[in-house]
Protein backbone atom coordinates (compact mmCIF):
# COMPACT_ATOMS: atom_id res chain seq x y z
CA UNK A 1 0.00 0.00 0.00
CA UNK A 2 2.62 2.80 -0.65
CA UNK A 3 1.40 6.22 -0.09
CA UNK A 4 -0.45 4.80 3.55
CA UNK A 5 -0.32 7.18 6.08
CA UNK A 6 0.13 6.64 9.31
CA UNK A 7 -1.00 9.15 12.00
CA UNK A 8 0.82 9.98 14.55
CA UNK A 9 -1.22 8.77 18.03
CA UNK A 10 -0.10 10.65 20.67
CA UNK A 11 2.36 13.56 20.90
CA UNK A 12 5.66 15.27 22.98
CA UNK A 13 6.11 18.24 25.61
CA UNK A 14 3.68 21.30 26.20
CA UNK A 15 0.78 22.21 23.82
CA UNK A 16 -0.08 25.93 22.95
CA UNK A 17 -2.65 27.86 25.12
CA UNK A 18 -5.89 27.15 24.21
CA UNK A 19 -8.57 29.82 23.25
CA UNK A 20 -9.17 30.14 27.04
CA UNK A 21 -5.67 30.89 27.32
CA UNK A 22 -4.97 28.19 29.45
CA UNK A 23 -2.16 25.52 28.55
CA UNK A 24 -3.23 22.34 27.84
CA UNK A 25 -0.34 19.68 28.42
CA UNK A 26 0.08 16.50 27.03
CA UNK A 27 2.07 13.36 28.31
CA UNK A 28 5.08 12.24 26.28
CA UNK A 29 4.48 9.11 24.69
CA UNK A 30 6.48 6.46 25.96
CA UNK A 31 7.39 5.41 22.81
CA UNK A 32 6.99 5.07 19.36
CA UNK A 33 6.43 1.87 17.28
CA UNK A 34 7.86 2.18 14.20
CA UNK A 35 6.23 -0.20 10.69
CA UNK A 36 6.34 -0.65 7.27
CA UNK A 37 3.15 1.75 5.83
CA UNK A 38 3.75 0.28 2.63
CA UNK A 39 2.53 -3.31 3.94
CA UNK A 40 -1.14 -4.13 4.36
CA UNK A 41 -0.47 -6.64 7.18
CA UNK A 42 1.95 -4.63 9.30
CA UNK A 43 -0.43 -1.42 8.64
CA UNK A 44 -3.40 -3.90 9.88
CA UNK A 45 -1.13 -4.64 13.20
CA UNK A 46 -0.07 -0.63 13.73
CA UNK A 47 -3.90 -0.12 13.85
CA UNK A 48 -4.49 -2.91 15.95
CA UNK A 49 -2.35 -1.23 18.42
CA UNK A 50 -3.69 2.15 18.57
CA UNK A 51 -6.84 0.71 19.17
CA UNK A 52 -5.92 -0.68 22.49
CA UNK A 53 -3.13 2.81 23.41
CA UNK A 54 -4.57 4.35 26.41
CA UNK A 55 -4.65 7.97 25.46
CA UNK A 56 -1.01 9.64 24.06
CA UNK A 57 1.15 6.20 25.72
CA UNK A 58 1.95 4.71 22.30
CA UNK A 59 2.74 6.74 19.36
CA UNK A 60 2.40 4.78 15.79
CA UNK A 61 4.25 5.69 12.44
CA UNK A 62 4.84 4.57 9.57
CA UNK A 63 8.82 4.59 8.84
CA UNK A 64 7.97 6.62 5.36
CA UNK A 65 7.48 9.34 7.82
CA UNK A 66 9.97 9.34 10.11
CA UNK A 67 13.60 10.52 9.62
CA UNK A 68 15.00 7.29 10.01
CA UNK A 69 18.81 9.08 10.61
CA UNK A 70 17.15 10.53 13.61
CA UNK A 71 16.18 7.54 15.28
CA UNK A 72 19.39 5.84 14.44
CA UNK A 73 17.78 3.28 12.12
CA UNK A 74 17.96 2.66 8.38
CA UNK A 75 15.51 1.76 6.11
CA UNK A 76 16.88 -2.01 5.73
CA UNK A 77 16.28 -2.34 9.05
CA UNK A 78 12.09 -0.94 9.17
CA UNK A 79 11.26 -2.96 6.44
CA UNK A 80 12.04 -5.75 7.40
CA UNK A 81 10.48 -5.27 11.11
CA UNK A 82 8.82 -3.46 13.37
CA UNK A 83 10.75 -0.85 15.70
CA UNK A 84 10.16 0.35 19.17
CA UNK A 85 12.16 3.88 19.98
CA UNK A 86 11.45 4.50 23.86
CA UNK A 87 11.21 8.28 24.81
CA UNK A 88 15.02 8.25 25.21
CA UNK A 89 15.96 7.66 22.06
CA UNK A 90 16.78 3.51 22.76
CA UNK A 91 15.64 0.88 19.57
CA UNK A 92 14.47 -2.43 20.04
CA UNK A 93 13.72 -4.42 17.09
CA UNK A 94 11.65 -7.34 16.00
CA UNK A 95 9.80 -9.69 18.93
CA UNK A 96 11.49 -7.20 21.51
CA UNK A 97 9.30 -3.71 19.51
CA UNK A 98 6.21 -5.95 19.96
CA UNK A 99 6.65 -6.91 23.66
CA UNK A 100 7.80 -3.31 24.12
CA UNK A 101 4.62 -1.75 22.54
CA UNK A 102 2.77 -4.27 24.64
CA UNK A 103 4.34 -2.93 27.79
CA UNK A 104 3.03 0.89 26.85
CA UNK A 105 -0.48 -0.38 26.20
CA UNK A 106 -0.93 -1.59 29.88
CA UNK A 107 -3.15 -3.87 31.49
CA UNK A 108 -3.15 -7.70 30.70
CA UNK A 109 -1.36 -6.96 27.42
CA UNK A 110 1.57 -5.48 29.64
CA UNK A 111 1.65 -8.70 31.39
CA UNK A 112 1.88 -10.51 27.65
CA UNK A 113 4.54 -7.62 26.77
CA UNK A 114 6.74 -8.32 29.70
CA UNK A 115 6.54 -12.43 29.34
CA UNK A 116 7.63 -11.79 25.41
CA UNK A 117 10.84 -10.35 26.91
CA UNK A 118 11.85 -12.57 29.62
CA UNK A 119 13.37 -16.07 29.19
CA UNK A 120 12.74 -18.69 27.74
CA UNK A 121 9.40 -16.87 25.97
CA UNK A 122 11.74 -14.82 24.26
CA UNK A 123 14.01 -17.53 22.79
CA UNK A 124 10.67 -18.64 21.50
CA UNK A 125 9.51 -15.35 20.09
CA UNK A 126 12.52 -14.22 18.21
CA UNK A 127 12.32 -17.11 15.36
CA UNK A 128 8.68 -17.04 15.51
CA UNK A 129 8.40 -12.98 15.22
CA UNK A 130 11.31 -13.76 12.03
CA UNK A 131 8.82 -16.20 10.08
CA UNK A 132 5.99 -14.30 10.27
CA UNK A 133 7.81 -11.59 9.23
CA UNK A 134 9.20 -13.56 6.53
CA UNK A 135 5.71 -14.67 5.32
CA UNK A 136 3.48 -11.66 6.12
CA UNK A 137 2.50 -11.14 2.77
CA UNK A 138 0.84 -14.89 3.39
CA UNK A 139 -0.67 -13.16 6.67
CA UNK A 140 -3.87 -12.25 6.94
CA UNK A 141 -4.26 -8.52 5.06
CA UNK A 142 -1.22 -9.43 3.45
CA UNK A 143 -0.24 -8.23 0.31
CA UNK A 144 2.47 -8.59 -2.39
CA UNK A 145 3.65 -5.57 -1.57
CA UNK A 146 4.28 -6.96 2.03
CA UNK A 147 6.60 -9.51 0.68
CA UNK A 148 10.22 -8.97 1.91
CA UNK A 149 13.69 -10.91 0.35
CA UNK A 150 15.03 -12.32 3.63
CA UNK A 151 18.35 -14.06 3.75
CA UNK A 152 17.60 -17.56 4.90
CA UNK A 153 18.04 -18.84 8.35
CA UNK A 154 21.44 -19.36 8.77
CA UNK A 155 22.66 -23.04 9.10
CA UNK A 156 24.83 -24.93 10.70
CA UNK A 157 28.60 -24.77 9.53
CA UNK A 158 29.25 -26.66 6.45
CA UNK A 159 31.77 -29.20 5.06
CA UNK A 160 34.00 -28.55 2.07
Amino acid sequence: MPGSAGGRKGGAGTVGAMATGTPETTTRPAGTLVYDGDCAFCTRTARWVERRTDGDAVAVEPWQALDLPALGLTEEQTTTEAWWVDDRGRTSGGHRAVARALVAIGGIWALAGRLLLTRPVGWVAAPVYRLVARYRHRMPGGTDACRIDLPPPAEGPRES
